[in-house]
């Protein structure tokens, strides 16, 4: 199945244009089979999100993108997280020890918000996003190649605020998850793929076609 792993709604993220509602709909229409909302500093909709799944059958995963001292981490499987900046090695160290995953969004996005180098310097993520709806190809092809040197899984993702980027690249899962517990399972595995999506369907990310398909898509 495929997620879309890094998503923000409007009630929390105030950059963004897109209500939950017109999120699914559109995940939906794309064949997403479930999505993330990764609110900037903020778990507010966590329990709406579970409401929502259970109502539905949609399902919605909860997460955070945490911008730490160093840059942007999204996690997923905790309750608790600072309410302030902190180290990018510190926040790991929270997600870690509640059993969460973690991942490093748009490392080489050119607006001081990602990890860049600090990526070899930290320890515990679980991937890199090395496929940002919302970022550069160059950025991607970059964090795609850091992905290969430190050994990490690999994620794509929207990172949308408005409609049109809603799905625009997303995460194959190799197993169908439908709770966050099994989105936790599965993601620890680390066997996902970075995919993209055009001409109606998703398309699986080969390490070799990076470059080309992301000047030719994103």
């Amino acid at each position: 199945m495929f997620i879309d792993t890094h998503m923000h709604e409007m009630t929390y993220s105030k950059d963004s244009f897109l209500s939950l509602d017109v999120m699914v709909q559109i995940a939906k229409l794309k064949g997403l089979g479930g999505i993330c909302i990764t609110d900037h500093d903020s778990m507010g909709l966590k329990d709406y999100a579970a409401e929502y799944t259970k109502r539905t059958g949609f399902p919605v995963f909860a997460g955070i993108e945490f911008f730490s001292l160093q840059g942007d981490i999204v996690a997923f499987g905790i309750e608790d997280y600072p309410k302030e900046r902190v180290p990018a090695q510190e926040f790991i160290d929270i997600v870690k020890a509640q059993g969460g995953v973690c991942f490093a969004a748009h490392p080489f996005r050119n607006n001081n918000r990602g990890l860049e180098e600090n990526l070899r310097l930290v320890k515990g993520l679980d991937g890199l996003e090395v496929l940002n709806g919302s970022t550069s190809p160059e950025a991607c092809v970059k964090a795609a190649a850091y992905a290969r040197e430190l050994n990490l899984f690999t994620l794509g993702s929207s990172d949308c605020h408005v409609p049109e980027k809603v799905g625009i690249c997303a995460t194959y899962f190799p197993e169908k998850v439908r709770t966050m517990e099994e989105f936790l399972a599965v993601f620890k595995k680390g066997e996902m793929k970075p995919a993209y999506y055009a001409d109606g369907a998703y398309h699986i990310l080969s390490p070799t076609d990076y470059e080309a398909v992301f000047k030719a898509r994103l």
